[in-house]
């Protein structure tokens, strides 16, 4: 069983622009996706992160400025199957929307891909050596998780537990962002025990680390538009 969320009890005073046009970008992109068949791999393994490609020395000699920036960025909008994509949308809307509302549409953006450059950088720096592909918003996603873990921290969150949909409950922001935190912690220092040769597969759990830590720097260091918004009951 899988908890998810839903929904949070702030009431926004801003439409979502810039969480919107980034869910339409990797809903656009995984149809992308869809259409290719059986040249879905080749994509994954050209726009997708490869560590080895930045850590060794034949990758390092082949490196290009857009190799190197590109597949940072265009692995953000890839995604492997329809759980994936809809997981990373579904907390990309209950949280980014009001992270959206409480920094404005431009700096969300520029938490939102400078998390997901730093977790990546994370990703590639842990797992030197690996050809193995990583793709997913879920780094810059854990940004946007980190930054509400600062801007709103006494708002309410509903969880439903899947595949129990129709039971839901509420827990603090605290405690839900905070274990979810934890839970990545811990599993990519497990990770780390195992042998170099097999890292880099799976979920990218350092991708989420490195992005929820820079969503908390940048959220501090960014200047609210916004007062912390109204809670409401659910």
């Amino acid at each position: 069983m899988v908890p998810l969320p839903l929904d949070d009890n702030l009431r926004r005073t801003t439409f979502w622009f810039s969480t919107l046009l980034i869910i339409a970008a990797n809903l656009y992109v995984f149809r992308i996706e869809l259409s290719l068949d059986g040249q879905v791999d080749r994509l994954i393994f050209l726009y997708g992160i490869v560590p080895a490609r930045y850590t060794t020395v034949r990758g390092l000699a082949l490196m290009t400025p857009a190799g190197f920036f590109v597949p940072i960025f265009s692995s953000m909008f890839l995604h492997a199957g329809w759980l994936h994509l809809l997981g990373n949308m579904l907390f990309l809307y209950v949280f980014g929307r009001s992270v959206e509302d409480r920094f404005g549409h431009v700096k969300f953006l520029l938490l939102y891909f400078l998390s997901g450059f730093a977790g990546a950088l994370l990703h590639i720096y842990l797992n030197a050596g690996s050809r193995l592909p990583s793709i997913g918003a879920s780094g810059a996603i854990a940004g946007v998780l980190g930054a509400y873990f600062v801007s709103s921290p006494r708002a309410w969150i509903k969880i439903t537990i899947f595949p129990l949909i129709f039971w839901t409950f509420q827990l603090p922001a605290l405690l839900v962002l905070g274990y979810w935190f934890l839970i990545q912690f811990l599993e990519g220092y497990q990770m780390l025990s195992i042998e170099t040769a097999t890292r880099g597969g799976g979920t990218a759990w350092w991708a989420h680390v490195g992005g929820f830590v820079t969503g908390v720097l940048l959220a501090l260091i960014f200047e609210p538009r916004r007062p912390r918004a109204t809670r409401l009951a659910f």
